[in-house]
């Protein structure tokens, strides 16, 4: 009996050591950190107890609702050092319990999950648009079936919800949708300089690939990602390659904002016309009005400042490439997405036919523009309008021209802040045609605006001297060059083959691109100033889960 309580004595002295040496929990009391080796805590793997917190890539994730502490602290899990992280600690020694459930994953993602991270909030939306907290053991999305990840931010942030509870509409304040990372296969490597003949045989499902893979090396039916624009590095049609959009984050995909970036408080179309940095007025709901006529800039730092946690900024030319390849697989809905025609851009909505005239024409027999409720449905009727025609894609991917952060440089590499004093984006930089637009002001560069961020939240193109589309000005999965073959119309409107979407290269005069006026596919050049027509879209790229 002796030896055997001798044997008891030691593996408990054991274990504790091992919990103290393998959890290193962190407190955080005052708003300062210190370790405590004294906090009793206990870890259950789906309700079972355990002495081991499960490593990274186990497949649990932490259950913050049943993960509680007494004396009122709270319990988070830092998924960067991979342990525990106590709050509002107001005793010296407290009980805590970790519970962590297994996470359901999609086998075809290959470990493209979706990422989440506070204040995203995982949900189901029924047919009907209801939404619904879910449990991460359930099966919330399925990219097999085209059903895609859905989270929601709320306005409270403080607010909890348990599984299968509903979350009011009035309780959202913005949705997203995940993209997981992939590989496509190249079909046209965009190498068109001038417009020639539309090819509508073009079209046709991409071949995706999910995988937390890059394909940084040349490997049989594979290829290096080139990111400079007009390159084809080392790929042939028929490779796969990386898509850019995920060589630039630390994460397996992104969010992508559900709608176009609406104004928060807006009443009416005028409301919503705001050229302001204000990251307190973005919302990402249906039926709400677009905030429109903002510059570029202003755009941006209102993203960029909206969730500094989640990474959050302006979607990317790439990024939208991203979208619209993925909606054209296996995995979306592979068609043309109808447009949003409602002429006091709401978000959401989805004209009752496809528009059957060309850029430019307002009549409302072309649906693409509809006064009344007569010609267009509102979400969550719209699902013809989403991605995957169903109510979990992404939506108003046709409609409004969405401003998105891609830009011509200079012969010196520097990036246009736009056309001319008149018409810029706000960032600093050389203007592509100073003396253009009766502009008087002599200047040829804007000195006295924000200054450009990071290059990962923005795609480069070269430098070309014409005022005419150069197709080759693309960056492989910017979903521009690879559209072609292009034609040109009585010399004015341009349309690449997909859909016959508009398609303009960018110009010196016209330095950064927009996307999705006449389809998913559209693309064209913008001097980058505020106009009512003008849209963005927000991208959340988290690194860490909870």
């Amino acid at each position: 009996m002796r030896k055997r309580g001798i044997l008891q004595c030691i593996f408990i002295v054991s274990l504790v050591i091992l919990l103290i040496n393998t959890l290193k929990i962190n407190v955080v009391k005052n708003n300062l950190s210190f370790s405590n080796s004294n906090v009793e805590l206990a870890i259950y793997l789906d309700d079972e107890q355990t002495n081991r917190i499960p490593s990274k890539d186990s497949g649990y994730y932490l259950d913050l609702e049943k993960s509680t502490c007494t004396n009122n602290a709270n319990i988070y899990f830092d998924t960067n050092t991979w342990s525990p992280v106590i709050k509002n600690m107001s005793e010296y020694k407290i009980r805590c319990e970790l519970h962590f459930g297994s996470t359901y994953k999609e086998t075809i993602l290959n470990g493209t999950d979706p990422v989440l991270e506070e204040p995203l909030i995982p949900v189901t939306i029924d047919n009907d648009g209801t939404v619904r907290k879910t449990s991460l053991a359930n099966e919330w999305y399925s990219y097999e079936n085209k059903k895609w990840a859905n989270a929601v931010i709320l306005f409270d942030e403080n607010e909890t919800y348990e599984d299968g509870e509903i979350i009011s509409e009035e309780k959202i304040e913005s949705y997203f949708v995940w993209i997981p990372k992939y590989r496509y296969q190249l079909w046209d490597l965009g190498l068109y300089d001038t417009a020639t003949q539309i090819d509508e045989s073009k079209v046709h499902e991409i071949s995706i690939i999910f995988g937390d893979y890059t394909t940084l090396d040349e490997r049989e039916g594979e290829c290096t990602t080139p990111m400079k624009s007009g390159s084809t590095g080392n790929c042939q049609i028929g490779d796969y390659m990386t898509h850019p959009a995920f060589l630039s984050i630390s994460s397996t995909g992104f969010w992508v904002g559900k709608f176009e970036t609406g104004y928060k408080g807006a009443t009416n179309i005028t409301e919503a016309e705001q050229n302001i940095n204000d990251s307190s007025r973005i919302i990402v709901k249906p039926n709400v009005y677009s905030w429109r006529n903002i510059q570029v800039a202003n755009a941006f730092y209102s993203s960029y400042n909206y969730q500094r946690n989640l990474d959050s900024h302006m979607m990317k030319n790439t990024e939208w490439g991203a979208v619209t390849y993925l909606q054209h697989s296996v995995y979306g809905s592979a068609t043309s997405v109808r447009i949003n025609n409602n002429s006091d851009y709401i978000t959401g909505y989805q004209a009752n036919d496809e528009s059957i005239c060309d850029e430019g024409d307002t009549s409302e027999d072309c649906n693409r523009y509809c006064n009344d409720n007569s010609c267009n449905l509102a979400y969550p009727n719209s699902v013809l309008a989403s991605t995957t025609n169903n109510i979990s894609g992404i939506f108003d991917m046709s409609g409004s021209w969405n401003y998105v952060m891609g830009v011509m440089v200079d012969q010196n590499g520097s990036p246009y802040s736009g056309r001319n004093s008149l018409y810029n984006s706000g960032f600093n930089g050389p203007f592509g045609c100073p003396d253009c637009d009766n502009d008087t002001s002599g200047l040829t560069e804007l000195t006295n605006g924000y200054d450009w961020p990071e290059e990962k939240y923005y795609d480069l193109y070269y430098y070309a001297d014409t005022n005419s589309s150069k197709y080759s000005n693309r960056i492989l999965g910017d979903a521009t060059g690879e559209l072609g073959p292009f034609e040109s119309i009585d010399n004015s409107l341009q349309r690449n083959s997909w859909y016959k979407g508009i398609g303009y290269s960018l110009t010196r005069s016209y330095p950064i691109f927009n996307r999705g006026s006449s389809n998913q596919f559209a693309f064209s050049y913008a001097h980058s100033g505020n106009q009512t027509n003008r849209v963005f879209r927000m991208i959340l790229t988290p690194t860490n889960t909870i």
